[in-house]
């Protein structure tokens, strides 16, 4: 089958190589020189775009969740070993922002690796971030039960928190409410989803500046807390290296999903550079709240050697130095940033699915790729991952551990995913087909010289990573009774099922079907002539 520019009507074609239709406003033009008509609704504003993105990190609820897990590992250190995973993803970042300047479009990792290869290798890419989508949302309405029974006990409608069942119980019913009211926020028209999230992020932002500034001012030791390492490491293959093996995943958990923008360029005016500079502006914001946060705490600790620390994390600590008014308000600043990481989550699903769709790639594709004609909104992805969230929380009721692997195993899809891009981009550049010529001296952004190194980091930072994620840990992912073999070695199985799964489907049906949807299909074929004018 042909994908190149100049083949039939419908089939998916590669940007630049066809006439242009100068009657095209630039940001349409972007759109239909991969071959599609604008549908979606430029109404997103440049806030809210850089909001989206900023929340679907989310930073304070990734530490208000973490901070325990990471200082049980390596102590007051574990910035470091946080700071280095976002390192490894900051070059990921910048990769993508390239891509973002080029191609700023739905379905964002699935639509750059369809430009720079074609086949099983572009369809996979957007199916794993496909399934991520709902798994990440239920890891982001897990909190819910953490947050909101602790603020008014009431929350807990379910017996009690004390019988395990009653909990899981619990968390199903308050996680699915969040889910509910996430996915109808984002059967609206995109302008207002911008605006929920703006609120969110706002509030996160306030939240977590006060909190910062009130536990600088109760210092109880220095910075330099941030070396210590309080002897952990004792029992991790490697000592404290392997416990900062785990200890990175926070990074993981939070530093991934950075082509949201780009993912909503198609809803937005001039995604060819708000997209890049939303992703780099909410990966460095995260990066400084989050470390000025982590120091704050680990200064303002009472005692490092308390166990509480551990096991409560930083609610204890705000608590503990600040008081239960402040401790309460951090509860409910982690519950707003929640919410938020939920909509930008599910809102990044909704579009991935989206893109996907309209290139008949996914089943029910004419249904999942329908845009609304009043609201231009796209609702059945919205729908469809929350129902398959909420399942996710049901089966959580009987089985607590499944959650927890099949997030690893998820986070752990997403680099793969993101290898599907950055290893056909960095043999682009080998044969110097990337940038493309035509783009040359054009003011978008650009690694210039630096691309070619970066890229070769960045492929060789997304097998270190996975290989990382994936590795069968028992204290990580089999630390509960029963002890059976299939939970430690659940994020490969995981992988191994995505895998084939995904595959069985592209060859039987989705290789055929590759074609655009007419709905979605613009009649004339268009280059990016017009884009770089």
């Amino acid at each position: 089958m042909n994908d190149e520019a100049g083949a039939p009507p419908g089939r998916l074609p590669r940007s630049g190589g066809a006439a242009t239709d100068g009657a095209l406003p630039k940001d349409e033009a972007s759109v239909a020189a991969l071959g599609y008509v604008q549908r979606l609704d430029r109404s997103l504003g440049r806030f809210a775009l850089f909001a989206l993105q900023f929340s679907y990190m989310s930073v304070i609820a990734t530490w208000f969740l973490l901070f325990g897990f990471g200082y049980t590992l390596t102590g007051p250190s574990m910035l470091w070993p946080w700071g280095a995973f976002f390192a490894g993803q900051m070059l990921v970042a910048l990769i993508f922002c390239e891509l973002a300047a080029h191609y700023p479009v739905a379905g964002s990792v699935y639509n750059w690796s369809k430009q720079l290869t074609t086949g099983w290798t572009a369809w996979m890419a957007g199916w794993m971030v496909v399934l991520l989508a709902p798994i990440t949302l239920v890891a982001d309405a897990l909190p819910a039960q953490a947050i909101l029974p602790a603020l008014w006990p009431s929350f807990q409608f379910i017996g009690s928190s004390s019988n395990p069942v009653n909990l899981a119980e619990n968390t199903a019913l308050l996680g699915s409410a969040v889910i509910v009211i996430s996915t109808l926020i984002n059967c609206l028209r995109v302008r207002k989803v911008g605006r929920w999230n703006n609120v969110t992020v706002l509030a996160e932002l306030g939240v977590g500046a006060l909190v910062i500034v009130l536990l600088f001012a109760h210092p109880h030791r220095s910075p330099a807390v941030l070396i210590s390492t309080l002897g952990t490491g004792k029992g991790y293959a490697f000592g404290y290296f392997g416990a900062f093996l785990v200890a990175s995943l926070i990074g993981g958990y939070q530093f991934y999903g950075f082509d949201t923008a780009s993912s909503l360029g198609e809803e937005t005016a001039d995604p060819h550079r708000r997209a890049p500079r939303a992703i780099i502006n909410a990966m460095i914001g995260s990066f400084i709240i989050g470390a000025l946060l982590v120091t704050a705490t680990d200064m303002a600790i009472p005692r490092l050697t308390d166990g509480r620390v551990g096991t409560f994390g930083l609610p204890f600590v705000v608590d503990e130095v600040l008081g239960s008014t402040v401790g309460n308000i951090l509860l409910a600043g982690a519950f707003v940033a929640v919410f938020g990481a939920t909509l930008a989550v599910q809102a990044a699903g909704v579009r991935m699915m989206f893109g996907m769709a309209r290139d008949h790639q996914l089943p029910l594709a004419r249904q999942t790729a329908h845009v609304s004609k009043r609201s231009r909104a796209v609702m059945l992805p919205a729908v469809i991952i929350g129902c398959a969230a909420v399942a996710l929380l049901v089966v959580n009721i009987q089985s607590t551990q499944i959650i927890p692997i099949i997030s690893s195993a998820a986070i752990a899809t997403a680099q793969i995913a993101y290898l599907f891009v950055s290893v056909p981009l960095l043999v682009a550049r080998l044969k110097g087909k990337w940038p493309p010529p035509k783009d040359a001296g054009k003011p978008r952004f650009s690694l210039g010289r630096f691309g070619l190194p970066l890229n070769i980091l960045v492929v060789l930072w997304g097998v270190a990573s996975a290989l990382n994620l994936l590795w069968p840990r028992k204290a990580l992912f089999n630390p509960l009774p029963p002890f059976h073999w299939y939970f430690q070695y659940g994020p490969l199985l995981y992988m191994a099922l995505v895998v084939g799964v995904g595959s069985l489907y592209y060859f039987r049906r989705a290789r055929s079907r590759r074609e655009i949807l007419p709905e979605h299909r613009r009649p004339k074929p268009v280059t990016t002539d017009q884009v770089n004018a």
